[in-house]
């Protein structure tokens, strides 16, 4: 019997122009719905058994929406939504999400603040201070000019679960490595810190990216992280910008068939049920 693989981060949407304005014309390919049924053949096509949902508005209404999916849709082992933590009645609001075991975790698109140092804003850290109570989770989104207030972050909160998406998004295209790996290697000694190998096909040159110009950067975080803390994810749809879901795949498969079975199993699904508890 094969381990089961559970993609770490993907998303769903019903398209609209406003709440999704970030989908700039160059990824016009993916202005449009994105729901279960669809993922759930791609899943079939390319043997993966679950994942989770990660938000991709910034609202409660968001939230909702993914649990109302995954309610319908057993493949959907996990929701990481959306709150605001700088809010008065956080704590109300995590204690009403704690009645629905599939929320796992959080997340706030940190990526898009202009404030280098948005996560050490003493109301946000507040907010995230109330996540250990509730066991939850905190998927953290930034581009590398952030990570030096991320490791400040990770370290106020030893006890709190945290995942670093799609790699802390290098500029693989412009060739960005030294910088934002410095920092990494930093981060990945914080053993309450994990991170997802996905989101770097469209951090490259849609058009014209390969394997090669990927594998440095795949390198660096697993001798960061090591095989326990890396998790598989494949960021689709975003991804279909630059590629396909087997594609997304097979550059994490092949970059990790060097490593133990026990290892690859780790990374393509274990990590994430062990880190989400699914």
């Amino acid at each position: 019997m094969r381990d089961l693989v559970i993609d770490s981060h993907q998303h769903f949407w019903k398209y609209n122009s406003e709440k999704h304005s970030w989908i700039d014309d160059e990824m016009a390919i993916i202005r449009k719905d994105f729901l279960p049924e669809e993922l759930k053949t791609v899943y079939q096509e390319n043997k993966v058994d679950g994942c989770v949902a990660v938000q991709a508005d910034q609202t409660l209404q968001e939230t909702d929406f993914l649990i109302n999916l995954a309610s319908e849709n057993s493949f959907i082992k996990g929701v990481v939504g959306w709150v605001d933590f700088r809010a008065d009645d956080i704590d109300e609001v995590l204690e009403h999400y704690s009645q629905f075991p599939v929320v796992k975790g959080f997340r706030h698109v940190v990526q898009v603040e202009a404030d280098h140092n948005f996560l050490l804003r003493p109301n946000f850290l507040k907010g995230i201070s109330k996540l250990e109570k509730y066991g939850y989770t905190y998927d953290i989104l930034v581009f590398p000019h952030q990570l030096g207030a991320v490791l400040e972050f990770v370290k106020k909160f030893p006890n709190i679960k945290f995942v670093i998406d799609h790699i802390a998004k290098p500029y693989i295209k412009d060739g960005f490595y030294d910088g934002w790996a410095v920092l990494m290697i930093e981060i990945g000694k914080c053993p309450n810190v994990y991170c997802k190998i996905s989101g770097m096909i469209t951090e490259a040159d849609y058009k014209t990216w390969d394997y090669n110009q990927l594998e440095p950067y795949m390198q660096l975080v697993l001798n960061a992280f090591g095989a326990n803390r890396v998790m598989f994810g494949s960021d689709w749809p975003v991804c279909l910008v630059a590629g396909n879901y087997a594609r997304v795949k097979e550059i994490i498969t092949t970059f990790i068939s060097k490593l133990s079975t026990q290892e690859q199993a780790a990374i393509m699904g274990n990590n994430t049920a062990n880190f989400y508890n699914l």
